[in-house]
């Protein structure tokens, strides 16, 4: 595979073997870009542009910012084909909505679950509207970005996150209570559905040949998602490990790489549960909306680094180093950008020299 704006590409996909192996070749695993030196920026289609352009156009706008993005270290370049994040649930027979203040920052779920058992078992119908345009955006992305940019994983909000998007939240929770039976149906539903919803999905991007990566910018040369359950945070560790672990336990087994999305301090009474796992190969810790920024969870991020999983640590040029100093390099990837290439390249240099 040669994508024509990663002409390092080998190099960085032998930085990313070593990464999942926990091994460092000269420098950690880093992800930085910036502008491409002599070229005019253009700015990349929004996240929901899905909504408004022909596919294809939105997969041109992206061919067309690429070209003026400068992908240093073990950065690729790649877009990500989303409606927002409810998908999951769309494809089971949901829907979603937008508003004109957010229609280009996020879309979400409109409940049409009012008893589970009058909808009960969940299924993927083919013809699911949300799932042929899922296909076809995923398609005409992966058919412009031949042989230039890939193609980047669904935003999977799967397991009890997708009965959430079928279903209010405190519902769900009252459900638990009171009707267990029926949310352990619906989620061996749901868990029914990931993996051919993945395959699928694999298929459609050209995975095969070319690999996967995203919605975060990790790269497998095999099968590789974001996995997550933003729901963890409303429930007990009991309740976590009776209906939700089964599921998120048989993603990460089908799965070749893994990173975990950890969302919120609420949610952190999982962690022990979360790391005791080996099929997760490391964790991506977002602190939540009003927390304490991650340069300043540094003994979290030594615990997490202690079972042995690694970590996706984001900031600024000047905070990566500062994360360089405290944190086991072999079990980073750092994730940055920079206003320069050259400033890049000094970030990639200094991490060798300090490495």
């Amino acid at each position: 595979m040669e994508l024509a704006y990663k002409p390092d590409l080998e190099e960085a996909k032998e930085r990313w073997r070593a990464f999942w192996t926990h091994e460092i070749i000269d420098r950690p695993c880093c992800v930085v870009t910036a502008p491409l030196e002599g070229a005019e920026p253009v700015a990349p289609p929004p996240y929901l542009a899905a909504w408004d352009l022909d596919y294809h156009e939105l997969a041109e706008q992206f061919d067309a910012h690429a070209a003026t993005v400068y992908y240093g270290g073990e950065a690729i370049p790649f877009r990500d084909p989303s409606f927002g994040p409810d998908m999951f649930g769309a494809w089971l027979g949901g829907e979603l909505e937008r508003s004109d203040d957010s229609k280009d920052a996020t879309s979400w779920a409109v409940p049409v679950v009012e008893d589970w058992a009058e909808v009960l078992p969940l299924k993927l119908d083919p013809n699911n509207k949300w799932w042929q345009e899922t296909l076809k955006l995923v398609r005409a992305i992966a058919e412009v970005g031949e042989g230039k940019f890939l193609t980047g994983a669904l935003d999977l909000h799967s397991n009890a996150d997708a009965l959430i998007s079928l279903r209010r939240a405190c519902d769900v929770c009252m459900d638990l209570l009171l009707v267990p039976d029926l949310i352990h149906q619906a989620m061996r539903d749901v868990r029914a559905v990931y993996q051919p919803v993945y395959n699928a999905f694999f298929e459609a991007s050209g995975g095969p040949e070319r690999g996967s990566i995203g919605w975060a910018p990790f790269y497998c040369e095999g099968k590789f998602a974001m996995t997550q359950c933003d729901f963890a945070i409303a429930v007990s560790p009991q309740m976590f490990n009776e209906f939700i672990l089964p599921a998120l336990e048989e993603e990460w087994a089908f799965l070749d790489r893994t990173i975990y999305h950890y969302d919120g301090a609420g949610a952190l009474v999982h962690l022990d549960t979360i790391l005791a796992n080996p099929d997760i190969d490391g964790i991506q810790w977002v602190p939540g909306a009003g927390a304490k920024p991650l340069i300043e969870w540094m003994d979290l991020l030594k615990t997490i680094q202690a079972a042995d999983k690694s970590l996706q640590v984001y900031g600024t040029p000047e905070e990566i180093k500062i994360f360089h100093k405290e944190l086991k390099p072999e079990l980073c990837c750092y994730t940055t950008s920079c206003s320069s290439q050259r400033e890049a390249d000094e970030l990639l240099k200094w991490l060798v020299d300090n490495t």
